[in-house]
């Protein structure tokens, strides 16, 4: 598979979203998993994205039997600052955690240094130059080798970037949600940091595929306002549109939306993450495509932002609301 660059990071074109392996998609299946994990290594997938919150603590020790033996084929991504508990979940990213955090998720992953840490959302009550400043001491201490970001706006990114540099800002970006092209995504390439976006495939929405059951049997969709009612109906009008250019192309519309967030830039490394092993060797086929200007102008006047209808719904994010007028 192709190689790019996140920052002074290199990894595979496509990176695996690990978070529906443990949560947020119907109860985890653990051997199936890790097949999932291993197939993607066979295809060339060499990015592992997790977080120390993905079913507390479950994903990564998953991800630890999945990758044993093998820790040199892989690039390990996880995040910390969501914390859940008994108490529900919360936003903890004080410096004075993040080394324990750091170690805690060493020892379920089995590894001695992580190849990318993300704060995984800015936590309101600490300068997000604070939080950075802890991690940074990490990579002096060789526990972790790259640092990045994730779901912050602009200004925080520019903080970020001043204390040390960022590899990558993880986000949601997809022809669903366009929302970052607007600011984040500017603000990464003046600092070259790397954008890795998170639910490339609309929650699941732009596979073309999605049923009614798939969304009540999920958490994150069920509570998402694109998935409801007449905004539902409209996204769906435009993935049938979606639908159609693919089927020229004789591929999947799933390959199709993550072959178009691969031509936004050398510097994107989408995270798609299923629990289908077909699924998989699907996506990873979609680094094959080549999608030229012409296609591009296409996808957009085919796909107009303005049409996809409803907000989104994610725990602690800066922006959940469309401009006005998209």
């Amino acid at each position: 598979m192709e190689q790019r660059h996140l920052g002074a990071l290199t990894t595979s074109a496509l990176g695996l979203g690990c978070m529906g392996l443990s949560q947020g998609y119907g109860p985890a299946d653990d051997e199936r998993s890790i097949q999932v994990i291993r197939r993607a290594l066979e295809l060339g997938v060499r990015m592992v994205d997790t977080a120390m919150s993905y079913g507390q603590g479950h994903n990564e020790r998953l991800i630890a039997r999945a990758i044993a033996g093998r820790r040199d084929e892989v690039v390990l991504a996880t995040k910390f600052g969501i914390v859940r508990g008994p108490d529900g979940v919360r936003v903890d990213a004080r410096p004075e955690r993040v080394r324990a955090d750091c170690e805690a998720s060493l020892a379920r992953l089995g590894t001695d240094v992580i190849d990318l840490y993300y704060l995984h959302r800015a936590d309101p009550r600490v300068p997000i130059g604070a939080t950075v400043a802890a991690m940074a001491e990490l990579v002096q201490e060789g526990k972790v080798r790259h640092l990045g970001v994730s779901e912050v706006t602009a200004d925080q990114l520019e903080q970020a970037a001043a204390v040390h540099p960022i590899a990558a800002v993880q986000l949601e970006w997809s022809l669903l949600w366009r929302r970052p092209e607007a600011d984040v995504v500017p603000a990464a390439r003046r600092h070259g940091v790397g954008v890795v976006p998170y639910s490339p495939l609309g929650r699941g929405l732009l596979t073309g595929s999605l049923t009614e059951a798939d969304i009540r049997l999920s958490d994150f969709r069920r509570a998402d306002p694109r998935f409801q009612g007449d905004n539902l109906a409209a996204n769906r009008r435009q993935v049938a549109a979606l639908r159609r250019f693919a089927d020229r192309r004789e591929i999947s519309t799933g390959r199709l939306a993550l072959a178009w967030l691969l031509a936004q830039g050398p510097d994107v490394v989408p995270i798609p993450g299923t629990r289908s092993p077909e699924r998989l060797a699907d996506n990873a086929r979609a680094a094959e495509i080549h999608l030229g200007p012409a296609d591009l102008r296409e996808l957009d006047e085919l796909l107009r932002d303005g049409d996809w209808a409803g907000d989104r719904r994610s725990f602690a994010v800066p922006v959940t609301a469309r401009r006005a007028g998209e």
